[in-house]
């Protein structure tokens, strides 16, 4: 039942976003551009932030102990969450609903609202830079790549990257809060 509200909800809302999807998109044309994208969409799978929970306590010593339980626990949390959402909202990705937007790589799944990419950039970039904020200058920039490579590589629309955003920080906000 909410799947079916859902997805009409968001045929209006993907017909707002279609042309400035079909814009960025553009940029799977440019092959520094989508290699680019798809090296950074590809690390956010989950490799970098598995290797940044590990290697915390390597760098940090105790300290980085609590930031790595936060990032685990909030990034556990994370999947439940997207992979609730997205099966309860099934939003078709951009490349799926519309002619002329091209898939620059191979999606995770079906559905893309929320952008599960983001809101793991966001929540482990947050809650890595409120104990050691230096590793902001590279995180903070990463975090960003990886949100508007999966509108460009034809993945999400901006709202779910917008969505992805905000959840992450709101888990990484409770995860300080609460861890």
């Amino acid at each position: 039942m909410l799947a079916g509200r859902g997805a009409r909800m968001f045929h209006r809302v993907d017909a707002l976003e279609h042309r400035l999807c079909r814009r960025l998109n553009r940029g799977v044309r440019s092959p520094a551009l989508r290699e680019l994208c798809c090296v950074a969409s590809r690390l956010g799978d989950g490799i970098i932030w598995y290797l940044l929970i590990l290697m915390i306590p390597v760098w940090y010593g105790q300290a980085g102990l609590k930031s790595a339980l936060q990032m685990a626990v909030v990034g556990l949390i994370g999947v439940g969450l997207y992979k609730l959402l997205k099966q309860r909202l099934v939003r078709e990705r951009p490349y799926i609903r519309f002619d002329g937007i091209l898939a620059g790589a191979a999606p995770l799944d079906r559905y893309s609202f929320p952008s599960g990419h983001t809101l793991h950039a966001v929540s482990f970039t947050m809650i890595a830079t409120a104990h050691f904020p230096e590793l902001g200058i590279v995180l903070v920039p990463f975090a960003l790549l990886i949100g508007a490579s999966r509108v460009v590589l034809g993945l999400h629309y901006p709202t779910d990257v917008a969505a992805g955003a905000v959840l992450g920080a709101t888990l990484a906000t409770l995860g300080l809060a609460l861890i």
